[in-house]
């Protein structure tokens, strides 16, 4: 059996993060809940007691202070324990969005636990939610609201439990490549892409040599050397624009990493690539005539 207060809302609106139900229980001994599925989101966190949680031939013995994900459509199963049955509060949600900010936060159907330092924290939001829990706008706006709180204070505060350090270490690369590829035509240096990782920039640069075999340093260089090049290629732009549109605010600085990078300022380059576009063309009409001329000419017969 299970003392429980909980709500549940509309689950056919749209939008990038919605709450679908939300409560809190006290279980007794054994109480439990599946196998089955669940057609959304949903996060349960314990506030005291013990338990286990079962997904993808995986068990999970947790206490106060954990939690676990159940993601729309895997069987799940979850059970009370027998002498500290455990108590926890619970939120239901989807959205276009919620998988994103989920992943982002190393959480998902392969890795479904977490810990939390925040306890009353969550209880609260939830308590908040369950308060307007009416059907105007006003309460609706309210309580999604709060489910955007609610996966905040875990994101800031949340350690992901049974999370490969290989993932971990793919994942933060890829958002640092991400951050790279948006702001590369800002001066931004490593550290700031440390920064938006929310890791340091040691531990940035191991991941980078052991993921990429460089530096994170050679990639940002790389990839603005790489950008520059299309640049020279494909526009009239000066050296000083296309310095300035890469993320060098010294066109000088440009032109010494533009040479260590290829073996020739940017100019020659330019010049370079030229020749080349139209040593290509100029093939181009050479191979044109010369099969215009091998064509045989058409017979004309003459007639009498």
């Amino acid at each position: 059996m299970e003392k429980a207060f909980k709500l549940d809302f509309e689950n056919d609106k749209a939008g990038s993060l919605f709450v679908n139900c939300c409560g809190c229980s006290q279980t007794e001994s054994l109480h439990s809940f599946g196998p089955a599925a669940k057609p959304h989101y949903l996060i349960h966190f314990v506030l005291s007691g013990k338990g286990i949680f079962r997904s993808h031939d995986k068990e999970y013995k947790l206490e106060a202070g954990y939690g676990f994900l159940i993601t729309p459509g895997e069987l799940a199963f979850y059970q009370a324990d027998e002498t500290e049955p455990w108590s926890y509060l619970w939120v239901g949600f989807w959205g276009s969005r919620a998988e994103e900010y989920l992943n982002a936060m190393g959480l998902s159907d392969r890795h479904p636990i977490f810990s939390c330092d925040k306890s009353e924290e969550l209880y609260d939001i939830v308590r908040d939610m369950m308060e307007h829990n009416t059907y105007g706008m006003a309460d609706e706006l309210r309580r999604n609201g709060l489910m955007g709180v609610f996966l905040s204070v875990l994101a800031d505060s949340a350690g992901i439990v049974a999370q490969d350090v290989e993932d971990k270490g793919n994942e933060y690369v890829r958002k640092a490549i991400t951050y790279i590829q948006s702001n590369y035509c800002n001066p931004i240096k490593v550290t700031d892409v440390a920064d938006f990782v929310c890791i340091n920039r040691s531990y940035l640069y191991t991941l980078f040599e052991n993921i990429l075999g460089m530096s994170p340093q050679q990639f940002l260089t790389t990839f603005r050397i790489t950008k520059a090049k299309e640049l020279l290629e494909s526009t009239g732009y000066s050296i000083e624009s296309i310095a300035l549109s890469c993320g060098y605010s010294d066109a000088m600085v440009f032109t010494k990493a533009f040479r260590a990078m290829k073996g020739m300022s940017p100019t020659q380059y330019r010049k370079t690539s030229h020749k080349e576009s139209s040593r290509e063309q100029l093939q181009e009409v050479e191979r044109l005539i010369t099969e215009l001329i091998s064509r045989e000419k058409p017979v004309v017969e003459k007639t009498s």
